[in-house]
């Protein structure tokens, strides 16, 4: 089965045999509910010659898979823990029913040692997406629970061959081994960077593609705490889709800024000869670090871009700017140092951060009041403001936005649900609050979020004019 790897066959079933075309895990109605993720613990090699204990996956013996859904169809995945510690699993970045969302306390509870959760899913939107812990977060991401999650376009866009990139670091000492995964003053600035950058769990991977055939390169960055830039250098390619949705204008793979939470799509037209090798790279103040290397293989197959179908708009709502109210928010340092309250869901022992002067207290029972209540199906500005020196990428769940402006910068009107906010910027952004309930909000560089970097909007729906409500009780 050409294009499979291990970690896929050893998944089993209908799935990965489906897979072989694409070297991923596909779901369908007809399997989802078989479909199983067990957060488990693993020993694996990430640096040559060494083996890492104590990591995480959600497969026993591999990492992570990446998950193929159908868009606009329901289907199940059943998440086992057989870990030691409460785990819960969010789908960053889709448009699902709150129940569905993976937030402790706020969606659901958290699934304990040797407990399951059943997930239903309907991804109404198209594009590159990720799953991962919401509990214990950054150990459990650090240690390896980050996934890439795909779903497919309605209409394929007619690539040769789809290759998701899981971009992120570990945190290993030079014997491959866990080093602490945080410190306390770098969590009270931008974050702590890993050690050992790596893309599907290898350090700088190769990969054979066709020469000459269009390949579609989903980078997604699962990392806890790197902002990054990002260049392709070699063959011809355009980045098509940032964060999910498509670009109107395609742009050039150079200089591409991604931070924790964010995806980019690159149509690759892989050269025609063998030595002109493709190279994906992370910017750094030492020079470029190689991420990965793609190398063309046998005769050229000589596919053009223009070949392609261009992607689908994803069916988002427009804000109706001219009648959307203006919310504020600011993030910032945390008005107390308190201890945040003990949860099973594990705290870092530090706060440091606030939205709105109110440090969050994220994954503890009873999450207090969200920072706004929105009504369905009406427009909103969310004003943000960063009086931090620090960047943050700000992730709202179960909802897109799209960029409007910055006083810092020009921005691309984007659709999103990842945004970076840069120090001391304030950016506005538009959305329809399409979707009840109550959603996270909170920056993705982990440490920021575990120690006070959140909180939640609450989207309440509209009750029918015509709908009696009967009230009981006491009185009534």
């Amino acid at each position: 089965m050409p294009g499979i790897s291990r970690r896929e066959v050893l998944l089993g079933g209908a799935a990965a045999l489906a897979a072989a075309a694409t070297g991923t895990v596909a779901a369908s109605r007809a399997n989802a509910v078989d479909l199983t993720l067990r957060a488990s613990m693993l020993r694996h090699s990430i640096l040559p010659g060494t083996m890492t204990e104590g990591m995480m996956s959600f497969h026993a013996d591999v990492p992570p898979p990446v998950l193929r859904l159908p868009q606009g169809k329901p289907f199940s995945i059943d998440v086992v823990n057989d870990l030691e510690e409460a785990t819960i699993v969010h789908w960053h970045g889709l448009r699902i029913a709150n129940a569905m969302d993976g937030v402790p306390y706020l969606t659901q509870a958290p699934i304990a040692p040797g407990n399951s959760f059943r997930y239903t899913l309907a991804a109404p939107d198209a594009g590159t997406y990720w799953y991962h812990p919401h509990c214990n977060t950054l150990e459990q991401m650090a240690r390896g629970l980050t996934g890439v999650l795909v779903v497919e376009d309605e209409e394929a866009p007619g690539f040769d061959r789809d290759l998701p990139l899981n971009i992120r670091d570990f945190r290993l000492g030079s014997d491959g081994q866990f080093i602490e995964l945080f410190k306390p003053r770098n969590a009270a600035r931008g974050g702590t960077l890993g050690t050992v950058g790596t893309v599907n769990w290898e350090v700088a991977p190769t990969y054979d593609l066709a020469a000459g055939s269009l390949v579609r390169l989903r980078l997604a960055v699962t990392d806890v705490t790197r902002v990054g830039t990002y260049d392709l250098e070699g063959g011809t390619a355009q980045v098509i889709a940032l964060d999910a949705n498509p670009l109107a204008q395609p742009i050039a793979p150079k200089g591409i800024v991604m931070a924790p939470g964010q995806r980019a799509d690159i149509a690759l037209r892989v050269p025609d000869n063998a030595e002109d090798i493709v190279s994906l790279s992370l910017r750094t103040p030492q020079g470029p670090r190689l991420l990965a290397r793609f190398r063309p293989l046998g005769a050229s197959i000589r596919r053009r871009l223009d070949e392609l179908k261009p992607l689908q708009p994803n069916p988002i709502p427009q804000a109706d700017l001219a009648n959307a109210e203006t919310i504020d928010f600011i993030f910032g340092w945390s008005p107390g140092g308190d201890a945040p309250a003990p949860s099973i869901c594990g705290t870092l022992g530090y706060t440091f951060w606030s939205i709105n002067r109110v440090a969050g207290q994220s994954d503890i029972p009873g999450p207090g009041e969200p920072l706004a209540v929105l009504k369905q199906g009406r427009s909103y500005v969310l004003r943000r403001r960063n009086e931090t020196p620090n960047d943050h990428p700000i992730h709202l769940h179960g909802m897109s936005f799209r960029l409007l402006r910055s006083d810092k910068r020009k921005v691309a009107p984007l659709l999103t649900d990842t945004a970076l906010l840069l120090s001391k910027e304030t950016m506005e952004v538009a959305l329809v609050a399409d979707n009840p309930g109550d959603w996270a909000f909170h920056c993705h560089v982990i440490e920021h979020q575990k120690t006070g970097l959140s909180g939640y909007l609450r989207v309440e729906a509209e009750v029918p004019t015509n709908t009696v409500v009967r009230l009981t009780g006491h009185g009534l």
